[in-house]
């Protein structure tokens, strides 16, 4: 069986994933890289795509852990940069953007305007916005309070990455762009989206190509056996190479 590739988005290391653990099939081989700058060792991810020089050195960082056999689900920035890396890697079986479109910010949802502020914010008190940022995204989940606690059990109560990481990750939030990825994708994209998440607009949602139910921005945390079940049906119509069709749970 294809082999399935996750990485987490801004903020949030690898260990956002452990909650599937449970529900993945025996002998599925999933993957949990973390991006530069997150885990250990810890080393900083400059901003990305300035020239394509910059874009081009994270795929050499990446390369070896984004195999082609695979199907990459890249979570809220981690989507965005999954599919910024298509330009410079070959192409795995399929790209899974969830909680994301094809640019971090819309007029109807997440403003350039409220980004910005949000990232002077950050450069005054970074930690105090990153906690900020971790109670925000939950706010579409059926008990933020409760997924809150989770999430600081599973990444602590400080970020797993310097605040220069950081930095460079919002600079990317508001800079990358996947439209021109999605309009010629070098491999099947599919966009999943929780049908609460209050990070996304309602187009975005709206134009998803499968929607999780009572689920906001953070379905491994709260939904995590159905976030688990679709992904392991993406992986099953990859490997029959068959298309993946919109499905609406109850």
């Amino acid at each position: 069986m294809t082999s399935l590739v996750l990485l987490s988005g801004w903020g949030v290391d690898a260990r956002i994933w452990q909650p599937l653990a449970p529900y993945w099939p025996q002998g599925l081989n999933v993957q949990t890289p973390d991006w530069p700058g997150y885990g250990a060792p810890a080393d900083t991810l400059q901003p990305v795509p300035a020239t394509p020089d910059d874009m081009a050195g994270l795929a050499r960082q990446m390369a070896s852990k984004l195999p082609t056999d695979a199907v990459w689900v890249g979570w809220s920035l981690g989507g965005l940069l999954a599919s910024s890396l298509l330009a410079y890697l070959p192409p795995p079986r399929a790209l899974v953007m969830l909680g994301m479109g094809p640019r971090f910010c819309a007029t109807d949802g997440v403003t350039d305007t409220e980004l910005a502020t949000f990232r002077r914010t950050f450069e005054r008190n970074p930690d105090a916005t990153w906690r900020h940022f971790l109670r925000w995204q939950l706010q579409g989940e059926p008990d933020s309070r409760t997924a809150y606690r989770r999430l600081l059990d599973l990444v602590g109560h400080k970020p797993s990455a310097s605040c220069a990481t950081l930095a460079a990750g919002l600079d990317l939030l508001a800079r990358l762009d996947a439209r021109h990825i999605l309009a010629t994708p070098p491999c099947p994209i599919h966009q999943v989206v929780g049908r609460n998440d209050p990070l996304l607009s309602g187009s975005i949602r709206q134009a998803a190509d499968h929607i999780l139910g009572d689920t906001g921005h953070c379905p491994m945390l709260t939904r995590p056996d159905r976030l688990a079940r679709h992904l392991v049906a993406v992986l099953s119509r990859v490997d029959h190479a068959t298309p993946l069709a919109m499905t609406l749970p109850p």
